[in-house]
């Protein structure tokens, strides 16, 4: 009896709730003797290693907002390919110290992009740094489990449409 007479003085609030939309990708590149390589980020202020995505923008289409977030996250220039996948996850984020949190019902959709330019040094200030890491190294480095999963299967791809036996140039 006493637990419900203490909730009754508790003031409770109705749990907000937000759906997200993002969208990013699996940067590759060809490297050395046939060696893929990908690329993660490290945001800032984080100990963790991630593949380059954000929000999608109103209007935007989710394509379009992967290459954006893309190339602004990484400092390359990139051609998104076919859609690689998605993520869906949910956590909770505070808009205001005072109220109760949020919950954010977020889903992200991954292409693959291949390289064409730009400069990992040339990222913006959301990431602490950029990396061009071996494929086998990165699914290993990723710091989500899903995004480790992406990884693979974007290995699989990609060494699927290498021909066996091919020369490293």
């Amino acid at each position: 009896m006493m637990a419900a007479h203490a909730k009754e003085g508790t003031r409770r609030h109705k749990l907000q709730v937000r759906r997200e939309i993002s969208a990013g990708g699996v940067i590759w590149r060809h490297h050395g003797d046939n060696r893929i390589q990908v690329v993660l980020v490290r945001p800032a202020g984080r100990d963790t290693w991630v593949l380059p995505k954000g929000h999608v923008e109103p209007g935007e289409a989710v394509k379009d907002a992967a290459v954006r977030e893309a190339c602004e996250e990484s400092g390359l220039q990139v051609v998104a390919g076919e859609r690689l996948g998605e993520v869906s996850y949910v956590y909770s984020w505070y808009d205001n110290r005072d109220l109760p949190p949020v919950r954010i019902f977020k889903r992200v959709y991954f292409y693959l992009m291949e390289v064409v330019g730009g400069d990992l040094s040339a990222h913006d200030g959301e990431i602490a740094e950029a990396a061009w890491v071996d494929l086998e190294e990165a699914t290993q480095r990723a710091s989500h489990r899903s995004e480790r999963q992406l990884l693979a299967k974007a290995r699989t791809l990609l060494l699927s449409s290498i021909p066996h036996g091919e020369e490293a140039s």
